[in-house]
């Protein structure tokens, strides 16, 4: 395979948050950037392929062409930096980390053959759990090369339960809200893994292996896993965790940022619920006083069209769900929003409890300091 690597070591970028509420699908120009090393660039689309191999009885190599010949389709997911919203939780203490604000996330029509077809190319049945030479997890290794690998590829892994289930909806993309990837998103063919941390949605695809346990690489064993905030750098047992794969009910508010000034009246509260393991959002409450009393919010996806959570006809299960409600607003307050998802899980109240070295997961309720100023007073 022929690629040469981009200059920027590593890109990373997410847009300003007003910007993220615009649209229900995220353009991918406004889609959050996360990299760990140099963009590869692929030159030459007819040699590019991907290895399928280890504990399968046949071994292939798959062109572009041999992928597009699979049933097509189209999932509609929302995928989340794990460490969205650190930046907060720094302010607690200091973690390691890309310092995202509120918009290392995006919801985007991703385009391409599920993965469940892809490994029936190579003698795995769909709803295969394990191999018969052993193989129980799939890993993708990419082109991209990365410092904490020791210049080795970035890869991930998922149970081949899961990827061979044609409604986890894993996909091997080639195209983003109806176009061809770009280079910053995966091009030419990227994995998307619904409703998990966008760290196993393992970008410029190299290879599929099929192994008998997760993957060992960096990014699987020695991060992205959840501590408690009792951890610190000297005491931790990276072995004690698994590696995290859905993420917990979260929800941000968008319209008003920290610290706005506005004159008093009625103010917009809008922003993003998401959830994950295909969890909808059951209900978004939203204080305007504190924490002294709620409001439930609107909830919607599509314009003109009736949200309800796990109503697979009316809802995108692995999207975000948008959400808005109008209130009075005639002093400094703070605003405070929260969701609760399908399966009755709620969103932490303080970021305190949840605080962990790595800055992952903040999915404590979101607050919003906004001040009044009456310039007619």
């Amino acid at each position: 395979m022929q690629f040469t690597v981009s200059p920027q070591e590593p890109f990373n970028a997410e847009p300003p948050q007003s910007a993220l509420f615009s649209a229900y699908l995220t353009p991918a120009d406004l889609f959050y950037k996360r990299n760990h090393g140099p963009i590869p660039i692929v030159d030459d689309i007819g040699k590019y392929s991907v290895s399928i191999s280890g504990l399968i009885e046949n071994p292939k190599q798959l062109f572009m062409e041999d992928i597009r010949k699979l049933p097509r389709y189209n999932v509609t997911a929302t995928l989340q930096c794990a460490g969205n919203r650190r930046t907060a939780m720094s302010k607690t203490k200091t973690v390691k980390g890309v310092g995202w604000g509120v918009s290392a996330i995006g919801n985007a029509v991703w385009g391409g053959s599920k993965l469940s077809d892809v490994l029936e190319l190579v003698g795995i049945p769909k709803l295969t759990s394990t191999t018969k030479f052993g193989g129980k997890y799939v890993e993708f290794v990419s082109i991209d090369r990365c410092k904490e690998e020791n210049g080795g590829p970035y890869k991930a892994s998922i149970t081949l339960s899961q990827a061979t289930n044609p409604e986890a909806d894993v996909l091997l993309a080639c195209e983003m809200n109806g176009e061809p990837l770009n280079r910053d998103h995966g091009y030419p063919l990227r994995v998307v893994v619904p409703g998990v941390i966008g760290a196993r949605s393992v970008k410029w695809l190299e290879a599929i292996n099929i192994i008998a346990e997760e993957c060992q690489g960096f990014f699987v064993q020695k991060d992205y896993k959840m501590f408690p905030p009792s951890v610190n750098w000297d005491n931790i047992n990276w072995s004690s965790r698994r590696p995290q794969m859905d993420f917990p009910v979260q929800c941000v508010i968008c319209s008003v940022e920290d610290m706005t000034t506005i004159p008093p009246g009625k103010v917009k509260i809008s922003g993003y619920a998401a959830s994950g393991g295909g969890r909808g959002i059951e209900r978004v409450d939203v204080s305007v006083d504190g924490g002294k009393s709620w409001m439930e919010a609107s909830r919607f996806q599509k314009s003109g069209i009736p949200y309800t959570a796990d109503d697979d006809d009316n809802s995108d299960k692995w999207a975000w769900v948008l959400f808005e409600v109008t209130a009075e607003i005639q002093q400094s307050t703070e605003i405070i929003a929260k969701a609760v998802d399908s399966a009755g899980n709620v969103q932490p109240e303080k970021v305190e409890d949840i605080w962990n070295l790595r800055g992952i997961l903040n999915t404590s309720w979101h607050r919003i300091q906004l001040q009044v100023i009456d310039s007619n007073p």
